[in-house]
């Protein structure tokens, strides 16, 4: 068998594992999907054994286990930090050092990979390395996209002591130019007002740039001259008499309370204008920076492309407003951008570094495959789930099946759909994704809070067939991952009055042909569809077009809030009885809600989720 390397990133959130074979992604998958805990930290055994399933592999076929990030290194900045804050910080000490220290403590955590891999009973367990955090977000960025050489640029909280880290990358090899280090973290900031705004950190992030079209960025000057300095180069300090993450483990405290007029929100309290105005805020604060990077990441390479990786990534309305700049004549980001893609990145370092090639470069293509990375269930499996389960169900050929849901989108139903490999990173891309028809206003209310049981202000996304994707939105180049967002074109825009309309009242206004998957600010985070990256997904948009005249559907994740994305069939079927989704394709078969038998559970499922 050819070299494998298996990476894994672990204990913090996001656990992952992902398997290169001669630098190629060829399986990935997160914890989460498995265990059913959203975002969960713990090793991920089950993606391991998903990896190795996958090939028919077991560790005697693998070379080398990658972990994504050094945990001496990273000790020894949570030791200097803790220290460092002392005397406030005495009671975080107290709590944070057991978790160090001790057989299984973080500090001593490749003991623990190779502990935990040796339990799975799956051959002798090989070297297990470590890599450093901003190295493996920079692997995860470069070596699988399409280019023989780019700047790459990593934003994020923090790894080891990196919080932002500029690359160049050149063939099979990865060069270090500059770095920001802790505290100082763009990502962090974020979080702070991901927190002041009364959402999770490492979680809420993403309602946060939802929010921010909703608000002005009244808030934007004060962040600039209180909290942040940003030079010109992008490069950035910050004044940490604000924060409270050196001392503790909450964000914020009364300092950022006297400077923006109160207490943070409580958890699932009211929005008010001032959540909108702040989220607008650091979204504008961040945008600039993150431009600023970009234009010294050009300066710095002479290269006229940019790959993107780290949490601050998966801000897919900074990484638009990068793209649209001109700055780089294309950008590509990781898919899996988050530390769930740093076991791929630890991986692909080490097999690169191993000498395997980037056989892809030259094709035009990246190397993620769609990104469709994870499990995919055959017909037969399928089949005997429900058979065996008695679920009624239609088998159908891909024509007919295609065909019927098609037909039923038209209609306004809601689909769940579910094809082949599972989705690797935080985007459904049309293998795990709830559907809908983007042209009917209601559509992105009815979805929101009747089948993901969230907030109403949440935007929807449109997946849209490449070859129409610039008629519909204003892109310059190709969006397959979801990360980038743009405007909607001119020619589908609408004409709108001025109603007046402040905060959630602005969703109201139906701004374009395609109102469900238009944000307030008249914008849309696109995933453009190819034959190439997902057939199916490909002939069911070309079916919804032929049927009624649009390339666009209505894609969200397949879940509730606070559910990972479902991974099986009975994942799948459970979250379609649990909501008002109407059809589900699963695989091949077809499931109508109306046949179903009714649907019950000894306990209320909602309880049972945390709120995201």
């Amino acid at each position: 068998m050819s070299d494998l390397i298996l990476g894994i990133s672990a204990a913090y959130h996001d656990s992952a594992a992902a398997l290169v074979r001669d630098g190629v992604p060829v399986a990935a998958a997160q914890e989460e999907r498995f265990s059913r805990k959203r975002h969960d930290p713990s090793f991920p055994a089950q993606a391991v054994r998903y990896c190795l399933d996958e090939l028919g592999a077991s560790f005697e076929d693998v070379s080398a286990v990658a972990y994504y990030e050094d945990p001496r290194l990273k000790f020894r900045r949570v030791l200097a930090t803790l220290i460092g804050a002392a005397p406030t910080s005495l009671t975080s000490f107290r709590e944070t050092l057991p978790s160090w220290l001790g057989t299984d403590g973080k500090l001593r955590a490749l003991q623990v990979v190779r502990r935990e891999l040796e339990s799975l009973h799956l051959g002798p367990v090989p070297e297990v390395v470590a890599r450093r955090h901003h190295e493996s977000h920079a692997a995860s960025a470069f070596f699988p996209s399409p280019y023989r050489s780019a700047a790459v640029l990593c934003v994020d909280g923090v790894g080891e002591w990196a919080t932002t880290t500029l690359w160049h990358g050149r063939n099979s090899a990865l060069r270090q130019l500059a770095e920001i280090r802790f505290p100082h973290s763009l990502g962090l900031l974020y979080s702070a007002f991901t927190y002041f705004c009364g959402f999770k950190v490492d979680s809420g992030e993403y309602k946060l740039m939802g929010l921010a079209p909703y608000g002005k960025p009244r808030y934007a000057d004060l962040i600039r001259e209180r909290l942040i300095d940003v030079k010109p180069d992008g490069s950035f300090h910050m004044d940490m008499r604000y924060f409270e993450y050196l001392r503790g483990h909450v964000m914020t405290g009364r300092g950022f309370e006297k400077l923006f007029g109160g207490p943070r929100r409580s958890p699932e309290g009211p929005l008010t204008e001032r959540e909108f105005d702040l989220a607008a805020s650091v979204q504008s604060v961040t945008e600039d920076v993150m431009l600023r990077l970009a234009r010294t990441a050009r300066e710095r390479t002479g290269e006229s492309t940019l790959c993107l990786a780290g949490g601050v990534a998966l801000n897919c309305v900074a990484n638009g407003k990068i793209a649209d700049s001109g700055i780089f004549d294309e950008v590509w980001v990781q898919p899996a951008a988050g530390d769930a893609g740093g076991a791929l990145g630890a991986a692909l370092a080490v097999a690169m570094e191993r000498g395997a090639a980037r056989g892809h470069v030259g094709s035009g293509r990246d190397a993620m495959s769609g990104s469709l990375l994870g499990p995919a269930y055959s017909d037969a499996q399928i089949a005997e789930y429900l058979q065996g389960h008695g679920i009624p169900h239609h088998r159908l050929n891909r024509g007919r099946l295609v065909d019927d849901v098609a037909a039923a989108l038209a209609d306004g139903k809601i689909v769940g759909w579910f094809q082949e490999r599972m989705e690797f990173g935080p985007r459904a891309l049309g293998a795990r994704s709830i559907l809908g028809d983007p042209r009917d206003p209601a559509m992105q209310s009815a979805m929101n809070l009747k089948t993901k049981f969230r907030e109403s202000f949440r935007p929807f996304a449109p997946a849209v067939l490449a070859s129409d994707a610039k008629d519909y939105f204003d892109l310059r180049q190709d969006s397959p991952y979801m990360l980038l967002v743009a405007q909607v074109a001119a020619a589908q825009q609408l004409t709108t009055t001025d109603t007046g309309a402040t905060g959630i009242d602005l969703l109201r206004v139906q701004r374009s042909t395609i109102p469900a998957v238009t944000h307030v600010d008249g914008s849309a985070r696109v995933q453009t569809v190819t034959a190439d990256s997902n057939p199916a997904y490909h002939q069911l948009l070309t079916a919804f077009k032929a049927r009624t005249g649009c390339p666009v559907l209505v894609n969200t994740s397949f879940n509730v809030r606070g559910e990972p994305i479902v991974n099986s069939p009975h994942d799948a079927y459970t979250c379609f009885m649990r909501t008002n989704i109407d059809m589900l394709a699963l695989g091949n078969f077809l499931l109508y809600k109306d046949e179903q038998p009714p649907w019950s559970e000894e306990s209320d499922w909602r309880a049972e989720i945390p709120l995201d």
